[in-house]
């Protein structure tokens, strides 16, 4: 890992990235791509060493509260946070001036945090999004291999739900001829609907494929599933959109059992959550002012 400085911490949509790089290790993973500038190896992970106190002067200053989000680029959960601790003491920060805090992850390593995310939903709102690709353990391993298995990321939704905190589940990407059958959907949607998600975020059965990011995902393809990448260039060619042969059959049957487990499959419902602040010590005082 290498630290620097940076002028801001906070987007215009009110994320933040805390690092950048990974090492995670998934091989369809789109921040890889060019288009990011990333001057240094993925691998490589970028420390933002001022970035809390960057934080601290916004957070001190914004006018509206908001939902403050994290995990758009790069996982905020990656084993160095363990020893920095930068999530966690951004997450302080964000109870100490009483905004709400969305977090996506892969790893069931947010469950270190599990008490200030519940500081933060007792005052406004903290939401955890989870993405999730298989239900196939072995298949976790190969195409996500130093992240927390899907059981383990289960049983963190799992924990979520006992201590009231909402989650979102990211059903992405679906992999050509690797994890798009009506199996994986259906198992994945039943651990879903067992953890009391929000809701499940799908834009299509299938993933991105950009200059950076294909290369190093055929890469892997060639040492794990050797022929595979053949079939993708004779099928999809430099497409950036890459999508199943069977999106229209799976995408109709994602839809039919979220409603049949009664989770939001509406994206801009979902996101309109996602970015919704809920300050619910106003809402309290409200109440008792109506009795």
């Amino acid at each position: 890992m290498h630290f620097v400085k940076v002028k801001g911490i906070l987007s215009a949509q009110n994320g933040m990235n805390l690092y950048r790089g990974c090492l995670h290790g998934c091989i369809y993973c789109d921040s890889r791509s060019r288009c990011y500038h990333m001057e240094h190896d993925f691998t490589d992970i970028e420390v933002k060493e001022n970035a809390i106190q960057l934080l601290e002067q916004v957070l001190k200053h914004k006018r509206k509260k908001c939902m403050i989000g994290t995990g758009a680029m790069t996982d905020p959960y990656l084993p160095l946070e363990i020893k920095l601790g930068n999530v966690r003491k951004a997450l302080e920060l964000i109870d100490r001036y009483g905004f709400g805090a969305a977090v996506h992850t892969k790893s069931s390593r947010v469950l270190r945090d599990l008490d200030l995310l519940q500081k933060i939903n007792r005052k406004t709102k903290a939401v955890v999004q989870m993405t999730l690709t298989t239900c196939d353990e072995e298949l976790c391993r190969k195409i996500e291999p130093a992240v927390s298995t899907t059981g383990g990321r289960f049983a963190a939704l799992k924990e979520f739900r006992a201590a009231g905190i909402p989650t979102v589940v990211w059903l992405s990407p679906i992999l050509p001829f690797l994890n798009d059958t009506r199996e994986n959907i259906s198992g994945i949607l039943e651990m879903c609907g067992e953890a009391g998600v929000y809701g499940v975020i799908c834009f299509s059965m299938g993933l991105t494929l950009r200059e950076g990011n294909r290369e190093y995902f055929y890469a892997q393809l060639d040492r794990l599933f050797p022929g595979l990448k053949e079939k993708y260039i004779q099928m999809y060619k430099n497409q950036y959109m890459i999508d199943s042969p069977k999106n229209k059959e799976l995408m109709h049957f994602f839809h039919d059992t979220c409603s049949r487990y009664g989770m939001v499959h509406d994206n801009d419902r979902i996101f309109e959550y996602l970015h919704r602040f809920e300050d619910k010590m106003e809402s309290a005082q409200m109440s008792l002012w109506d009795l």
